[in-house]
This record gives structure tokens, C-alpha cells and sequence, in this order.
């Protein structure tokens, strides 16, 4: 079945972790083998595994910020405008790959249009003859989102990144942003949001509320009237903490239309899990599929949740549930929705079809 993921981190992978996303996921182990940090060598996503695992469009960040604890893996930039750069760097690379024809960014309704109804085709094709070997595998879509918005160094800066495709905008990230609190601290919209929400509605973006503190995540639901998603989010009823959304939160986002990618980071899925020490072991797929249930049950329909995995998002497979060694395996989802009584059309939506709905009522016409 085709997938939509809404959050993939594949340019801070390729310029922070120095990693080449056209080769193999094993490949990609074997260079990384030794290394010291976390998620070395213990990768999920690559292109390749992309077009495995039937993941025909992603929601694909740019990632720098001047706030948080800075890690080996994910620097603190000292300026905007560094973080601009960085930024700046991983949606080159992104265009990079289009270049060579192993991504196609997508921008407006029509390119998405085009895009879908070629995977389509590609998989009516492979259920006629699964084995074609001449067949190739379309490239997957990518619409570009910002997670964090901290190398937006003033609102009016926005309308640039629109020009290069920036199509939906996290404010915040973990700690503080220069325009919200974000996972990890307490506090509402700092003074730069209001005009930021404003130019970003001017221009039609998507709002991300991932990753905001609750107090920052209620006033940008009351002052922002756009579309609103929330890309990787978990449910607060089934595993506590600031970092998941709890019921009130979730009934907002359902209610304003919005959708809730559901993310396979395993402390966002198994209580009282301790970084480095809790074993992978603990958790499976199913844990995902719970939260996806709980926001059918919130919603009364299956129109909502869908699939944010961010894989690779900082972690590797160490982090990651038990049964799931490369992103390709989001082809098991199905069939666990399936024995909790999702019917064949309800799985669709899930997989792909809510994201798809969304994005087409809220991307550009072109």
C-alpha cells in the first residue's frame, strides 16, 4: 500500500550526520559501523528504502535552531543567520536529488496531482506484475517543511522561503525558538509570532503545531485561523508527558480539520522510557497503532490520524519498536489496523489517504 509520512529529517541526516541517503540503508551501516553516538549505524531511511517500503510522499524538514541543548548530533547555531544557512543547505541538497531524478519536490496541488497518480499507476502495474523488473520505481515526493523556524531571522523573510517551496512551518523545536516555547520548557508565543503567523496566512503555509509547549500551542490555535497539523505527534492519555498531545489538544486539531501524524520515536510510545537505557525490545508497532486508535475513538472517524514516523529523526534503531528495522517495514501497519477492525477503506486513509486530502486542500493550486 502506498504511504504518506508527514515527517522525515533527511537533510539534517545528509549535511549534520554526513550521510548519503542514495545508498542502501546497509551500506549506510557498514560506513557508519564504529562510530561513536547515538543512531550510528543503526539507520532507517534512505531513498532507496524509501522506494521499498512504498513511501511515495514525505513531508521532508529543514532543521537548523539557535535555541535547545546543543548535542553532537544536533548543533545550537550562535545567529539566524547561521541557522539560515544550514537550512538553506539542506533544502539545496533536497534539490540535488531532484536533479539527479531520486526526488521530485512538490510544491502545488497539480504537482501533487502528477506525482500521485504516477505512484498509482506504478502500483496497479506491480499488482498486475509484481516481479516487472523493467518497471522502475517512481522517485518519492518531498514538500518541504520547516521544524523550528528559528533560521527565519524576521516574518518578512517568509515570503523568500516561500519562492524556494517552504510550504508548512514548525515554530519551534526543543527549549525556545525566537518565536515560541517548544518541548522541554514552559511558556506562550514570544512577540515575533504574531507577525510570523500573520505573513505565513498571507501566503497560504500550513501551520505545524509539533513540538509546542502548551501554553505556545493554545495561543497559536487562537490566533492562527489557517490550516494546522500536527506532522509527529503521540497521545498524552496513553504515554505521559509535555512532548505528547493530550486529549483537549488533539479534539482542537481534529476539530479545526486537521490531521496527527503518529511517530515511532519508542519514548513517544512506551511509559517511562529512559533514553540509552530502555531496550527497544519493550515496544512494537502495535504500540503505534494504539495511538493511531485513540485518535480515531477522540475524532469518532478515521479521518484524522495518520503516519509521522520521524525515523532517523536523531535516533536509529535503538529507539525505534522492536519489529520495525527499516522504514520499509510500515508495509506490517496494515495488517495490524486490519486485526483491530479497520476496514480496507479506513486503512487507506491512514496510510495515506487523510495526508493526501489534506494537502490537496491546502497546497497551491499551482
Amino acid at each position: 500500500m502506498l504511504i504518506i509520512d508527514s515527517h522525515l529529517d533527511l537533510g539534517m541526516n545528509a549535511l549534520m550526520w554526513n550521510r548519503d541517503l542514495t545508498l542502501p540503508v546497509a551500506e549506510i551501516r557498514r560506513r557508519e559501523k564504529g562510530m561513536a553516538g547515538k543512531g550510528r549505524g543503526a539507520n532507517t531511511v534512505s531513498v532507496p528504502e524509501l522506494q521499498r517500503g512504498r513511501i511515495a510522499l514525505a513531508l521532508g524538514t529543514v532543521l537548523a535552531r539557535t535555541g535547545g541543548s546543543p548535542s553532537p548530533n544536533l548543533p545550537r547555531y550562535e545567529s539566524a543567520g547561521i541557522a539560515y544557512g544550514m537550512a538553506q543547505g539542506q533544502l539545496a541538497y533536497y534539490r540535488f536529488l531532484q536533479s539527479q531524478g531520486l526526488l521530485r519536490l512538490i510544491g502545488n496541488r497539480q504537482e501533487l496531482d502528477t506525482h500521485w497518480q504516477q505512484w498509482g499507476e506504478w502500483e496497479s502495474r506491480q499488482a498486475q506484475v509484481p516481479t516487472a523488473a523493467t518497471d522502475r520505481v517512481p522517485p518519492p515526493g518531498l514538500i518541504v517543511t520547516m521544524e523550528g523556524a528559528d533560521s527565519i531571522s524576521s516574518p518578512e523573510q517568509v515570503q523568500s522561503w516561500w519562492n524556494e517551496g517552504l510550504r508548512v512551518i514548525g515554530m519551534t523545536h526543543y527549549q525556545e525558538s525566537l518565536y515560541a516555547h517548544g518541548t522541554g520548557s514552559e511558556g506562550g508565543l514570544k512577540e515575533a509570532a504574531k507577525p510570523l503567523l500573520r505573513e505565513m496566512r498571507r501566503l497560504g503555509m500550513i501551520l505545524d503545531v509539533t513540538h509546542l509547549a502548551d501554553e505556545s500551542f493554545w495561543q497559536a490555535m487562537d490566533q492562527w485561523d489557517g490550516p494546522v497539523l500536527a506532522s509527529h505527534n503521540n497521545c498524552r492519555e496513553l504515554v505521559p508527558g509535555q512532548r505528547q498531545f493530550s486529549d483537549e489538544q488533539l479534539k482542537a486539531i481534529i476539530e479545526r480539520g486537521g490531521v496527527v501524524g503518529c511517530a515511532l520515536d519508542a519514548w513517544m510510545l512506551y511509559p517511562g522510557w529512559v533514553r540509552g537505557e530502555t531496550s527497544p525490545n519493550v515496544v512494537s508497532l502495535d504500540a503505534l497503532v494504539d495511538h493511531i486508535a485513540h485518535i480515531c475513538e477522540l475524532s469518532g472517524d478515521t479521518r484524522h490520524a495518520a503516519i509521522g514516523t520521524d525515523l532517523d529523526g536523531g535516533f536509529g534503531t535503538e529507539q525505534t519498536p522492536r519489529d520495525l528495522d527499516t522504514i520499509a517495514d510500515l508495509q506490517k501497519i496494515p495488517k495490524m489496523l486490519s486485526s483491530r477492525g479497520f476496514g480496507e477503506g479506513d486503512i487507506a486513509a491512514v496510510m495515506h489517504g487523510n495526508w493526501l486530502t489534506f494537502l490537496c486542500s491546502h497546497l497551491p493550486r499551482g
